[in-house]
């Protein structure tokens, strides 16, 4: 484990990427109504307060760290950060989102939304990550 090795600016942007896609993916702009339908929430559905958006943002910090210590090696480069980010995201995160939606009887709809927004979260985490040595 080599700390000192690690772009801390590189961490900081993949974190910041993958929250900003988050506020877009789940906006109404994109995915909010379907999302809401795939929860069940309902018109009543209180928004997210300061506080969530922190926590959310210290998670994300917390993958990008995660990704970048598995890329953490001089050969990495865009393209295997960014590939390395799909293996993790459809992968693992994808997969076990599917997992646990079976047994929770979510719709695919719920899959597909927020299992596509981390992979694609952590293949933009991956490809900053990989590029930005």
């Amino acid at each position: 484990m080599n700390l000192h090795t690690l772009n801390i600016w590189a961490i900081l942007v993949a974190a910041l990427a993958a929250f900003v896609l988050g506020g877009l993916w789940y906006s109404p702009v994109a995915f909010h109504g379907a999302w809401k339908r795939a929860n069940g929430f309902g018109t009543d559905h209180p928004a997210a307060g300061p506080k969530i958006f922190f926590v959310a943002f210290v998670l994300s910090l917390i993958m990008a760290f995660n990704l970048a210590m598995f890329l953490n090696d001089p050969k990495t480069n865009l393209a295997w950060g960014a590939t390395a980010g799909f293996l993790a995201g459809f992968g693992w995160v994808f997969m076990g989102i599917a997992i646990v939606s079976l047994f929770e009887r979510r719709p695919l709809s719920y899959v597909l939304i927020n299992g596509g927004y981390l992979t694609i979260a952590l293949v933009v985490m991956g490809a900053i990550l990989g590029g930005w040595r």
